[in-house]
């Protein structure tokens, strides 16, 4: 059986660890797929049960000198546990590491001639690299010993390399002397680099933080105690879970909703925008359904849990959150390969540097080589390079999460951005999913048999019936009021249904039924009934076996956000096409109340896949957006499927988006989300390429012969460090786009 983890990774330094741990775990025998986010210090792992194991994944990657969190009930609770454990460490080492830096820094500028400052600098600048800064040695020696390489190394290697240098030369002056060079001292460049290093993975891991910050709301939605009624009455406060289906639990104003279940009795406003980003409240009356994490307003109300645990709707949508963030896009592939031979090729141009400044300036190219060795080491960043994509996916999928948008994985994202033709179902797409009365007309002698009709409808199967009932229950005079009891009740197949009351026989269906009967019909009811089929609306005659008494329209209401969705489509330079198994009049009525493009009428499951394939082999990028079982194959068919939250569940499971609200609005909204998405990676990479393509040659000293200038690795440090602050904060900016 093949199962799908998230597990909390340890001792990740660098995109190139990343890199590694992900292809020892693709190796193991059994993973199907594995993907490791750096950003977020995790794994996605999709293995095979029969010949796997959590424990197995776990002595391979510790085998390879990292570690692997496994057999935790809350995957994203231990990995955040892990990452404060983390950061608290490093906010400690670098605190320490920036009061010991500066006295060096101090003393080596201004005071570089004094021999006890020298001794003074020597001590602070061991206690900065091998205190505060001991975790890349730890973790450079780890790697090498496992015959690796990862960005600790660059660091370790450079700074470790200033310091014995400075320790030589501070021991054995006269080495140099002898020979006419002045034996420079180079602690603070070692003292400074890791200081400012120390400082960029700080801020660093705090932008991180904030790029998963959707997920930790989500997780923050869910009570931590639920109050359930016992068999006898008796409240009782418990853990959340402790709850089971079957409970009845009590909500009271203001408290939040702990898992998904069905209201008893009671009623309130419930808020559900964290969960489908519509910010009105929503009516909950005995029968309708509660999700966990929304929240009660003024009124009380108990229900009965249906689902618990991490089966509610919460708990599933942050694991499609959790999937989608530690998925990998297409681009990251190529990331992958770049990371995983960056640090051997940046430490081959570095001997390379010092090799060459020693060969060709033979007076002091040994203290040139070595200073730009160091400065090589320092300035290279694949940590930009393995941020670049990530950070921005987290930040993009978490903003969709918030607005109700829930995206499968990454490479929908990449493929919403290329569509340029929508097709949509009709019926709960565009339009509410569930007809309803929409308008009427009774005769002046119809009296009191509005019940009758109720009552008549009520024994009917036909979808509009229902509809019509509904009307009667909704009206306040009726309310209350009980149906007649019908007898001798028949369907009449393709025109309606029969049945006595009082004596008396009454008709329901459309107008071949009356006429067939001989029904009498008045002008004022015919021409309301043909006001109506002008506008593509369904008919309902109701008649006694004399005369017509009234007639219903019934339509299934286009949602109120549908016109302004497909006009911001098209201004995106979108088309849109509508397919409906519906009558040709309805659906080109609704096409024109929205200003949908193409409509197709009278289409079958079926037809609805292959319509999908013709727009494919014509070359377009196609979006298929329904709710029904009759979508799912269509649905699988397109570039990108798209499933509106209030259909089935078999749509959800075929769909790439998955709009929680129903709200067509939202469909543009994941559009644009794509595209700036893309486009933030597409910014963080470029700029992470560009920062190493131009860095990495200017440290190594190429702009030396032509004016003299040779960059100090101190400078070099800080510019490595803000290299991936600056990847990280330019995809938090995503955060605060409008959709």
């Amino acid at each position: 059986m093949q199962k799908k983890e998230i597990f909390p990774v340890t001792g990740l330094g660098c995109a190139a660890c990343a890199a590694r741990v992900g292809k020892v775990l693709n190796a193991q025998e059994g993973v199907v797929e594995a993907n490791v986010n750096y950003a977020s210090a995790t794994a996605l792992v999709e293995y095979d049960t029969d010949q796997c194991s959590p424990e197995a994944l776990q002595k391979a990657v510790e085998d390879s000198g990292y570690g692997l969190i496994i057999n935790v009930e809350d995957e994203e609770e231990a990995a955040e546990t892990e990452r404060l454990k983390q950061y608290r460490a490093l906010k400690r080492q670098t605190i320490g590491a920036v009061i010991c830096a500066l006295p060096v820094f101090v003393l080596s500028m201004f005071f570089m001639d004094l021999r006890w400052g020298q001794w003074v600098t020597f001590v602070l600048s061991t206690v900065v690299l091998f205190v505060f800064g001991r975790r890349f040695f730890i973790n450079a020696w780890r790697q090498l010993r496992h015959g690796a390489v990862n960005m600790d190394t660059l660091v370790a290697s450079s700074t470790g390399v200033a310091w014995l240098f400075s320790v030589f030369n501070l021991f054995s002056p006269g080495f140099w002397l002898s020979r006419g060079v002045e034996p420079h001292l180079y602690f603070e460049a070692a003292s400074v680099i890791v200081a400012f290093i120390l400082i960029g993975r700080l801020l660093e891991a705090r932008a991180k933080q904030k790029t998963s910050g959707a997920i930790r709301a989500l997780m923050g939605l869910q009570p931590k105690t639920v109050t359930v009624v016992s068999a006898d009455g008796i409240e009782k406060e418990v853990p959340v879970q402790w709850a089971q289906a079957g409970d009845v639990i009590v909500v009271r104003p203001g408290e939040r909703v702990a898992v998904d279940g069905t209201v008893l009795s009671g009623e309130s406003y419930v808020d559900e925008s964290m969960l489908s980003g519509e910010p009105v409240p929503v009516l909950k009356q005995p029968d309708a359904k509660v999700f966990a994490g929304t929240i009660n307003q003024k009124g009380a109300f108990r229900f009965r849990a249906d689902r618990t645990g991490k089966d509610t709707m919460l708990s599933q949508i942050i694991r499609m959150v959790q999937d989608a963030q530690g998925s990998k896009a297409p681009v990251q592939n190529m990331v992958d390969r770049v990371a995983s031979v960056f640090v051997p090729v940046i430490i081959g141009i570095a001997l390379v540097s010092l090799a060459a400044w020693w060969i060709f300036a033979p007076s002091d190219g040994f203290i040139h080589g070595l200073l730009s060795m160091i400065t090589v080491l320092i300035i290279a960043c694949p940590c930009a390079l393995g941020l670049a994509t990530p950070t921005a996916l987290i930040v993009g999928i978490g903003k969709g999460a918030s607005n109700g948008i829930l995206i499968k994985d990454a490479v929908s994202l990449e493929v919403a951005r290329k569509v340029d033709t929508v097709v949509l179902d009709k019926t709960g797409t565009v339009t509410e999913g569930h007809p309803e009365v929409v308008d009427q007309c009774w005769a002046p002698e119809s009296g009191s048999s509005r019940s009758v009709l109720a009552a008549l409808e009520a024994l009917s199967e036909h979808p509009l019936a229902e509809a019509v009932v509904n009307a009667f229950r909704s009206d306040p005079a009726s309310e209350s009021q009980p149906l007649p009891e019908i007898v001798s009740f028949e369907n009449l197949p393709g025109k309606g249904v029969r049945g006595v009351c009082g004596g008396t026989a009454y008709f329901a269906g459309n107008l071949d039924l009356l006429r067939s009967n001989g029904i009498e019909l008045s002008e004022e009811l015919l021409s309301r009934a043909e006001e109506w089929l002008a506008q593509a609306r369904t008919v309902v005659w109701f008649a006694d076996s004399a005369r017509a008494l009234a007639v219903l329209a019934v339509a299934d209401r286009i949602k109120s956000t549908s016109a302004d969705a497909v006009t911001k489509l098209r201004h995106m330079g979108i088309r849109t096409v509508m397919l409906t198994g519906d009558n040709e009049a309805s659906a080109r009525e609704v096409a024109r109340q929205t200003g949908i493009d193409e409509v197709h009428a009278g289409v079958l499951p079926q037809d609805k896949a292959a319509f999908v394939k013709k727009l494919q082999d014509e070359g377009r990028k196609v979006a298929m957006i329904g709710d029904g079982i009759n979508d799912s194959a269509a649905l699988a068919q397109a570039d990108l499927s798209i499933a509106m939250g209030g259909g089935s569940d078999i749509a959800m499971d075929a769909a790439m988006i998955t709009i929680l609200s129903s709200d067509l609005m939202k469909v543009p909204d994941a559009i644009r989300l794509s595209h700036l998405t893309v486009r933030t990676i597409r910014q963080n990479l470029f700029w992470a390429f560009i920062y190493n393509v131009i860095a990495v040659p200017v440290a190594a000293g190429v702009l030396y012969p032509i004016n003299g200038f040779l960059l100090n690795p101190m400078i070099g440090g800080a510019a490595m460090a803000l290299s991936s602050v600056s990847v990280v904060i330019n995809s938090l900016r995503l955060r605060g786009r409008k959709l």
